[in-house]
Order: C-alpha cells, then structure tokens, then sequence
C-alpha cells in the first residue's frame, strides 16, 4: 500500500522534470532560431511545445486523480502552468517573428541565451526538490537573477527601439519588434514565476 503512494508521489516529480526538461530544450531551440532563422528549427521548437502541453495534460490527469501528491496540489498546478507557460512563449516568439517578417536582433539573442540558462536552472530547482530542497532554493535564486537580467536587457532593447523614429515605415518596424520582445519578456515573468513556486515549496517543506 504505501508503496502504491510511494509511486504515485514519483509520477508528479517526473512529470514536473519533464516538463522543465522540454522547456529547457525549448529555449535551446530559441537561441539556435536566433543564430540561424532556420524553418526547421522552427518546426523542432513547435513540435516540443506540442509535447510539453501533451506532458502537462497528463499531470493534470493525474492529478485529478490522485490523493497523495509530493507537495501541495495548487503549487504542482501552478508550476506545471509557469514551466509549461515558458516554452510556450518561446514558441509564439518564433511564430510572430514569421507574420511579421521580423528578423532577429542583438537584444533577442542575449534575451534568449538568458532565458535558456535561466532555464536551465530552473529544471535542476524542481529535480532537487525531493532530496536536496536547500539546493533546489539555490536554482530557483539563480533562475530570478537571470529573469532580473532579462528585465534589464528588454528595457534596454525598447529604450533603443524608441530612441528615433524616422518615418512610418520605421514605426511599424518599431511595434513589430515591440510585439517580439514583449513575448520574450512575457517567457522571463512565467519563468520568475516558476521559480518563486519552486522556493514556496521548499518553505513549506522546511
């Protein structure tokens, strides 16, 4: 019997790391889109978020399900949704850049290369939740200095942005980067988000 929890309890932590594993890939197929505007890259960053929200269905499942879980349910949800949240909006970065024609920048591809270590961190804080939750802590802080920096650099890339229209064509350029950088900043609050969750549980646990 207690082995039957036991494993159940398993089925939401791999699941979690799944998700944060496939997100993880996510960015990394952000910054290869970034360095190379490759159509296939574009269509290997879609197919993973296609396979992060088949991962979340089923902890949703499960969830619906179950009775023992790791840690509390509403935290297991809103982490699934932040980490599911951040490989989603890498991937709406990649397809508005399509529509609207947009090629990528400087600021992108530092914004991503954050992002992706941020991310990074964050799928270590959730594998070290069970056993090593001070470890755990110390991810999540490091995924939230990225997010910070990430922050940063969108300012910076929309202060410049504005810095000198020139006529309407470079306006319409203007709120077309806009809309890009706007989903990037948007996957860095979904990932400080993810980290918040990760160091709520280990003060819970604590």
């Amino acid at each position: 019997m207690f082995g039957f929890f036991k494993r159940k309890e398993n089925v939401f932590q791999a699941l979690i790391e799944q998700q944060a594993s496939l997100s993880y890939e996510g960015l990394r197929l952000l910054m290869k889109y970034f360095e190379t505007s490759d159509p296939q890259v574009a269509e290997e960053l879609s197919i993973k978020e296609k396979e992060a929200d088949e991962v979340r269905r089923i902890l949703i499942d499960e969830l619906n399900r179950s009775f023992i879980t790791p840690f509390d349910r509403e935290d297991i949800f809103a982490l699934s949704r932040s980490i599911d949240d951040v490989i989603d909006y890498a991937d709406t970065t990649v397809i508005e850049m399509v529509i609207l024609k947009v090629e990528p920048t400087p600021y992108m591809s530092r914004i991503a290369s954050l992002l992706k270590d941020a991310a990074y961190e964050i799928m270590h804080g959730v594998m070290r939740l069970p056993k090593n939750p001070n470890v755990a802590l110390d991810h999540a802080q490091r995924a939230k200095a990225l997010e910070n920096r990430v922050e940063a650099v969108y300012r910076e890339a929309v202060a410049d942005l504005f810095s000198g229209p020139e006529d309407l064509h470079h306006v319409v350029e203007m709120l077309k980067l806009r809309e890009v950088y706007r989903h990037l900043s948007n996957a860095a609050d979904r990932g400080d988000e993810a980290a918040n969750i990760i160091a709520d549980v280990v003060v819970k646990k604590a």
